[in-house]
C-alpha cells in the first residue's frame, strides 16, 4: 500500500495468543521478528485491519480482546480498543502510529505468507527472552503483556 502520509502511517500489530504461546513473524525486509500486522488501508477501521492482516499473514480468525462500550448508540460503530499505542520509528523520517492488539486463537495451525515473512513460529514467554531469537525489546514487551490473557 502506499503511504498516505510521508512522515506518519496508521497501522495494526496483533500479538496472537494460544495455550501460552504467542505467534510472531520473521519479517523478510526488516529482518526481525514481528507480531502479525500492517497498514490500515483506506476506508478501513482499525479492527478489520486487525482482522484482516491476521488472515492474510497466518490464516488465522481470531477474537480481538480489548474493552468496547457496553451498548451501541445512533451513527455510532463500537471497536474493540488496541491495547496499547505507539509511534515507532521504520526509516528515516518516517513513523508508524501502532494500534497494539491482542488476541486469541482457537488453533495454533498457522500459514505463512511467503511473500512477506521468512518463518511463522509461536514462541513461549521464555523463548522470548532467549538471544537465540533475538526478540526485539518492545515485542518481548507486548507479546509479554499479551501472554496474560490466556
Amino acid at each position: 500500500m502506499p503511504h498516505l502520509n510521508f512522515y506518519l502511517d496508521y497501522t495494526v500489530s496483533i500479538f496472537i495468543v494460544y495455550r501460552a504461546q504467542v505467534l510472531l513473524v520473521d519479517h523478510k525486509q526488516l529482518k526481525k521478528w514481528l507480531p502479525i500486522g500492517g497498514h490500515i488501508e483506506l476506508n478501513e477501521d482499525p479492527v478489520s485491519a486487525a482482522l484482516r492482516e491476521t488472515r492474510e499473514e497466518s490464516g488465522l480468525d481470531v477474537e480481538l480482546v480489548g474493552r468496547t462500550p457496553p451498548r451501541e448508540f445512533p451513527g455510532t460503530t463500537n471497536l474493540v480498543a488496541p491495547a496499547y499505542l505507539d509511534i515507532h520509528d521504520i526509516a528515516g523520517e518516517h513513523r508508524h502510529l501502532g494500534m497494539i492488539y491482542f488476541a486469541r486463537a482457537v488453533t495454533d495451525q498457522v500459514r505463512l505468507a511467503v511473500e512477506e515473512h521468512n518463518r511463522i513460529r509461536w514462541f513461549s514467554g521464555a523463548e522470548l527472552a532467549d538471544p537465540e531469537w533475538a526478540v526485539p525489546d518492545a515485542i518481548q514487551f507486548y507479546a509479554s503483556e499479551a501472554l496474560k490473557i490466556d
